[in-house]
This record gives structure tokens, C-alpha cells and sequence, in this order.
């Protein structure tokens, strides 16, 4: 970490800053440039300033390390006032003229740096974005107030709301970069530049100052109530998108160094609230995934994975299979006869050009990708193969069989992995000799589009395979957590009490509608019924069928679903479920699912006295959601998971528990768990075990620990074949 000033012939002061591996803007570097400036600004041979990064890029922002200090402490003062110490005093309003020379990336607080300077040099495809919103923030460093004046009031704002950064060359039309120059070129240009400006020969900017982009008053203010309609229909619980547009207004209205004044305080004010500390908890633990002791920390490489074979071309064998081509992997499609190998490959034509239809892929890597994978109907092309992916229905006598065939003909580093979403991988691998190479590859459907890859480990397997494994999902784009082996594994186990938790209050009377609005309200896509809906009843019965058997102790079975499916109904697969599919329209609450839902309470005898409980809205939520709360409490005590914040993003990612909120084990320490343990209780004397606290829970309540707390060993019989 360094910041160095060198002056030229010419007279230009150079001040470049180095902060491996993004030259994030730590308070240190902060600090030292405020110091580098001054001394430029004093200097007689210092006619003008360049300011760059070092290691091939400007800076990725802010060291978002010091918002975690902050959410984690509550003291502010740790946040240099990067606005008015650096950018304004030290960069706007400087006697000199400074030019920012921009390679690889300008974000965050490194765009807005970039914005107070008086102008901006970039290398072809440097990325220059404001990000803050998803982390809960606002820019806090002049942002909301110069990058309006630059690009525009409606651009300004598409960039802030969506976090999405914008080329160079975008920003060169947009009037936020002055010019675009080879990387080789980009210090002697910029220095050129910084020396007409001084001599006048180029104008000096200051961006604060610009009002021509904005338009009237009449006119931004209408542009700003109608991102405020916008936010209200696509942004659910985040209160940084609309102060956002708050800061932006008060700048237009009453100035620009209002407008700071005003970002300054919004800013500080939303750092510490919850939905920041939920969305700076979730950047923090996607990284953590990466680490996984015994695994990456023993000096292990990864091995090339350059072909694998699919055994399985349905919905799950296509989308890993996508997943794998659209990443330069060559891929064997194997199913058992050739209808349902052209079905699959059909199926994978699809999912890519579905892709390059959102534009998510480029047509020429479309072509490219179906090129990569060729289908079969025999094992012969798995001589030579690096993984196999077996992706077949869940039946653990077809799975041990598929396996013990692919050992015999895979070659010994083969990894042989599974997509079971429930089944024990000791069962899968029970009959073959290299149990070390046994591995879950669990994907999330659509495989090619969810991000999280769950990798279940058994005790048996190889610390090599599992670095292969994760190596392969980044090289998929994908996020790998390591996981444990147990019945549902770390995702599906930790929420199979969520639909129950539905059902048992559908049962004691409670409107399913209801149920649905209100989940979806806190935040999930969509309710438990609807999802039951999607997912189709017969999935929904395989695999309630795997936790009875696995936690019977603790499971509440609904009579609903086999009605469902005796009067015909099978959700989204057949239009008709709990609500009513249409093509071209939403899903509508059906009235006619009534008397079904009305015929299972009567089965079940749920209702005390036959008459539905009187419950709040928030009640509801906590009925639905503290049972998973119980449950990943069992997965932290067994250790199914290396730390809590893996299941947090395993939650946000597999199950779209909603980010803002930082996945269920860092909502549950927000909630409280003395709240959790005692409405569990209250419920439990009421409507049976299915809400009994778990050991782990009231542990952890009884002594005022937080869920999160690391837990020193596995502290269960059944732990021993974990992390």
C-alpha cells in the first residue's frame, strides 16, 4: 500500500496510489493523497497534476471493509469525510489542474474521485459504475451530485439505481470521460492534457459547477417522479433507492454543495441501518464461500477440467450441461435412447438461445457453445473425461447403478458427481471402490441461471476433488459452498419446514392468498403456495416423502397436495393449482381450490375448537419463517456448513431469501433470538412439536449468544460424516 508523487520536465506532478489487488481507497490512502496533494498544490515546478492507479486499474472504491467496522460497531468515525476533505477541497477547488488517468475500472468512491477531477482520460473498456445501492448506501463522496452534471439527469439515475457500470466508450458520448486512449498512451496523454488545461488551451471543468445537462426544473423534477413510480413497483424494502433520488433532488433545487451536504448526512444515516448491514453481510460472505479449510489453505492446485459428461438430459442434466458449453467446457450429453437425447439437445439449444434473447450471451458465443457439446447413448466417450455429472431421477438404486458403471470406465482421476438434491451421498457411493472421488454437484434449477452450486462433501471425499469442483463452479460463474452430507443437505434441509410451516397455518385456517402476499411482502418472489405451484406436486411429494423419513420427529404432513393432484391439479404444469395459469397473464387465486383446502383442514383437525386462529400479519411471517430459523440452527450444530454466513448466502442464492435482509441466520440475530426461541415455544404448546425449539436455539437464548457465533465442534452423534 503506497501513494507516490513524481514531477516531470514538463512540470506535471504524477500521484499514483497502489493498493493490491483493486487499489481499493483505504482511509491510509486516503490520507496519504490528501498529503500528496497538498504538497503538489504548494510545489513552484508543479504546473499540473495526473492522478492514476497502479497494477492495470484506476480503483474498484471505497475499502468497504471500514462499512463492516462501522455496522459492526456503530461508530462513524472510522468513515473519512471523503467528499469535503478530498474531492471538493482537494481536487475541484484546486489552483491546479488535475486530470484522472483511468485503466481497468473506476468505481464507487473511485468514480467520484475521478469526477471531481477536471478531466478524465480512460483506456479502451474501463468500466466506470457508482455501486453503492447494493450495498444499501447511497454515494456518499459527491456522486448524486456530479455524475447528474456529466452523463445526464435519466442516465445519472439508471446508473445509481441499477449499480450497473457503464464503457468507457459509453462514457465518452455521455460527456463523463474527455478521451480514450491505448493503455500505452494513457500517462503521456493525460499529462498533455492536465498542461493545456493549466496553459488554456483546454477548458478547466469543474463538474459541481455544470448545470447545461440537467434541463428545468419542471423537467427534473418529472423525470424524478417517474423513477419514483418506477422504484415503488420493482424495489421492495430498500429505502436507499428512494433517498437516493431525494439527494439528487435537493441538489437540483438548492445546488450542488447542498446537495453534498445532504448526501453526506443520508449517507451516514443509511450505513448503519439494517438493510445496509444485510447487504454488506452478503458481499462478505460470497467471498468467504472460497475459503474452506483443509481444502484451500494446504497448498492443493486445480486440476484442468476440460471435458465432463452429463448422464441425464432433463431439466436439471440441460441446464448443467448449458452451464458447462456457455463456459468454453466440452460436454457428453448421455441419455438411455435417442427420443430423449434430441429432447435434451433441444432443450440446450433452447436455454442458449434464450440466453442470447436476454442478451446474456453473445450470438457468436452461442454458436460457439453448441459446438461443445455432443450427445451419446453409451459410455464409451467417459474414457477420457475429467468429471461426470450425474443428473438422473432421485432413486438411489438407478444412481448406484449409473455409478458403478462410470467407475469401471472413467479414468482413476475422474470425479464422479452427483445433482441428488436430498439423497445421502453415502448411499449413492456405497458400493464403489474409489469413495474419495464422490462428490455432490448440487445446482439449483434453472441450472444455467441460478448462481449457487452446493458442493456436498462425504467423509470419504478428496480435498482435491473438492477444489477441482470449486474451481470448475467459478469457472461456470458460479458460487460454490461447501457443504456437509446429511438428508437435504445445507439449502433444501434448512428450508424444508418452510412449505410445512405454510401448510400447518393453511390448516389451522389462515388464508393461503394471504400466506403468499404476506412472504412475498418480507421480500421471497413469490409465497410457499405459488412456489408449490411451480415447483409441480409431484416433486413436492418425493421429496416431503425423504424428510419424513429423515426428521418424522419434526414434520407436520399435509393431506392439501394428494387432493390437489386427485382433483387434477398439478400447479403451473396443467394451469390449474392453488392459483390459475393463463399464458400472457399473472397467476390468479382460483376460488375453486376451496372446498379442497376446506376438505383437508377437515381431514387434518388442526383448528382448535374448528375454528381458524386469529393471527397478525407479522405472526404469520414468523410461523413460516421461524421453523427455518429452527432448522438451520441443527445445521449450524451439526456442522453441515463450515460458518453461518454460508448458509446466509447458500439461503440468498438457492432460495432467494432476500438479500437486503442477509440471509436467514444474520436475519434470525435481527430479529432475536430470544423472540424466535420464545414464539417457538409458545407455539409448540399449542400446535405440537413441528415448532419445538431446537437445542441449538435455546442455547443460544438462553445465554443472549447470537445464532452467528462460531460454534466450536459438532456437537451431535450424526455430525461425524460433516465439515
Amino acid at each position: 500500500m503506497e501513494v507516490k508523487l513524481e514531477v516531470g520536465h514538463d512540470g506535471v506532478a504524477v500521484i499514483t496510489f497502489s493498493n493490491p489487488p483493486v487499489n481499493a481507497l483505504a482511509v491510509q490512502i486516503i490520507a496519504w493523497l490528501k498529503e500528496k496533494l497538498d504538497e503538489a498544490m504548494s510545489r513552484d515546478d508543479v504546473k499540473a497534476v495526473v492522478l492514476t492507479g497502479k497494477n492495470g486499474r484506476f480503483t474498484g472504491g471505497f475499502d468497504i471493509n471500514v462499512f463492516q467496522k462501522i455496522q459492526q460497531t456503530g461508530n462513524l468515525s472510522y468513515l473519512p469525510d471523503i467528499s469535503f476533505d478530498l474531492v471538493i477541497n482537494k481536487l475541484e477547488d484546486a489552483k491546479k489542474p488535475i486530470v484522472v488517468a483511468i485503466e481497468g475500472i473506476a468505481f464507487g468512491a473511485g468514480l467520484e474521485v475521478a469526477m471531481g477531477c477536471h478531466a478524465r482520460i480512460a483506456t479502451p473498456k474501463a468500466q466506470l459504475g457508482l455501486p453503492e445501492l447494493s450495498l444499501g448506501v447511497i454515494p456518499g463522496a459527491g456522486g448524486t451530485q456530479r455524475l447528474p452534471r456529466l452523463v445526464g439527469l435519466s442516465k445519472a439515475i439508471e446508473m445509481m439505481m441499477t449499480s450497473k457500470p457503464i464503457r468507457s466508450e459509453e462514457g465518452k458520448k455521455l460527456g463523463l470521460v474527455d478521451a480514450i486512449v491505448p493503455s500505452q498512451d494513457l500517462l503521456v496523454v493525460s499529462r498533455q492534457w492536465a498542461l493545456d488545461i493549466a496553459e488554456k488551451r483546454k477548458p478547466w471543468i469543474r463538474s459541481l459547477h455544470c448545470i447545461d445537462k440537467i434541463g428545468s426544473l419542471s423537467e427534473a423534477h418529472e423525470i424524478l417522479r417517474i423513477a419514483g413510480q418506477q422504484i415503488k413497483r420493482t424495489v421492495v424494502n430498500m429505502p436507499q433507492h428512494q433517498a437516493c433520488l431525494d439527494v439528487i433532488e435537493e441538489g437540483i433545487v438548492h445546488g450542488g454543495y447542498p446537495g453534498m451536504l445532504k448526501e453526506f448526512e443520508v449517507f451516514n444515516k443509511l450505513l448503519v441501518s439494517d438493510t445496509s448491514k444485510g447487504l454488506c453481510h452478503v458481499f462478505f460472505s460470497q467471498r468467504a464461500t472460497s475459503k474452506v479449510p483443509k481444502v484451500t489453505d494446504i497448498g492443493l492446485k486445480p486440476r484442468a477440467v476440460k471435458k465432463v459428461a452429463v448422464i441425464g438430459g432433463g431439466l436439471m442434466g440441460s441446464g448443467i450441461a448449458t452451464a458447462l458449453i456457455i463456459s468454453n467446457i466440452h460436454v457428453f450429453l448421455k441419455e438411455v435412447n435417442s427420443e430423449y437425447l434430441m429432447k435434451g439437445l433441444k432443450t440446450i439449444e433452447a436455454n442458449v438461445r434464450g440466453l442470447v434473447a436476454r442478451k446474456k450471451l453473445a450470438e457468436s458465443s452461442a454458436d460457439k457453445a453448441l459446438s461443445m457439446i455432443k450427445g451419446v447413448l453409451d459410455y464409451s466417450e467417459f474414457k477420457d473425461v475429467d468429471m461426470v455429472i450425474e443428473a438422473v431421477i432421485e432413486n438411489v438404486q438407478l444412481k448406484q447403478n449409473i455409478f458403478s458403471e462410470i467407475e469401471k470406465i472413467c479414468p482413476p482421476r475422474c470425479i464422479l458427481a452427483t445433482n441428488t438434491s436430498t439423497i445421502d451421498l453415502n448411499l449413492v457411493g456405497e458400493k464403489l471402490r474409489s469413495q474419495d472421488r464422490v462428490v455432490g454437484a448440487h445446482f439449483f434449477s434453472p441450472a444455467h441461471v441460478m448462481p449457487l452450486l452446493e458442493i456436498v462433501r462425504t467423509e470419504k471425499t478428496s480435498a482435491q476433488v473438492i477444489l477441482d469442483l470449486m474451481t470448475v463452479g467459478k469457472i461456470i460463474k458460479k458460487v460454490p459452498v461447501v457443504v456437509g452430507n446429511c438428508t437435504g443437505f445445507a439449502v433444501n434441509r434448512t428450508f424444508f419446514p418452510y412449505k410445512q410451516g405454510a401448510h400447518m397455518l393453511l390448516h389451522l385456517g389462515v388464508d393461503l392468498f394471504r400466506i403468499d402476499r404476506l412472504i412475498s411482502n418480507f421480500g421471497l418472489p413469490m409465497g410457499p403456495f405459488q412456489l408449490e405451484d411451480l415447483v409441480g406436486y409431484g416433486v413436492s411429494v418425493s421429496i416431503a416423502k425423504e424428510f419424513v423419513t429423515a426428521f418424522a420427529d419434526r414434520t407436520f404432513s399435509s393431506p392439501v397436495v394428494d387432493l390437489l393432484i386427485k382433483s387434477g391439479r398439478n400447479g403451473k404444469k396443467n394451469g390449474k393449482g392453488y392459483y390459475i395459469y393463463e399464458k400472457g397473464s399473472k397467476p390468479k387465486p382460483d376460488p375453486m381450490v376451496l372446498p379442497i383446502i376446506e376438505e383437508s383442514r377437515r381431514l387434518a383437525n388442526l383448528m382448535p375448537q374448528g375454528k381458524p386462529i386469529s393471527v397478525t400479519d407479522q405472526e404469520i411471517v414468523e410461523m413460516v419463517l421461524f421453523p427455518v430459523v429452527n432448522e438451520a440452527c441443527r445445521v449450524l450444530e451439526e456442522g453441515i456448513v463450515v460458518r453461518a454466513s454460508d448458509l446466509d448466502i447458500a439461503s440468498v442464492l438457492g432460495m432467494s431469501f432476500p438479500s437486503y435482509r442477509g440471509g436467514i441466520v444474520f436475519w434470525a440475530d435481527l430479529v432475536g433470538c430470544k423472540h424466535i426461541y420464545t414464539s417457538l415455544n409458545k407455539w409448540a404448546e399449542k400446535y405440537g412439536n413441528f415448532y419445538k425449539p431446537s437445542r441449538f436455539l435455546e442455547e443460544r437464548a438462553l445465554n443472549d449468544v447470537p445464532l452467528s457465533a462460531p460454534v466450536s465442534a459438532p456437537t451431535t452423534a450424526s455430525s461425524k460424516a460433516r465439515l
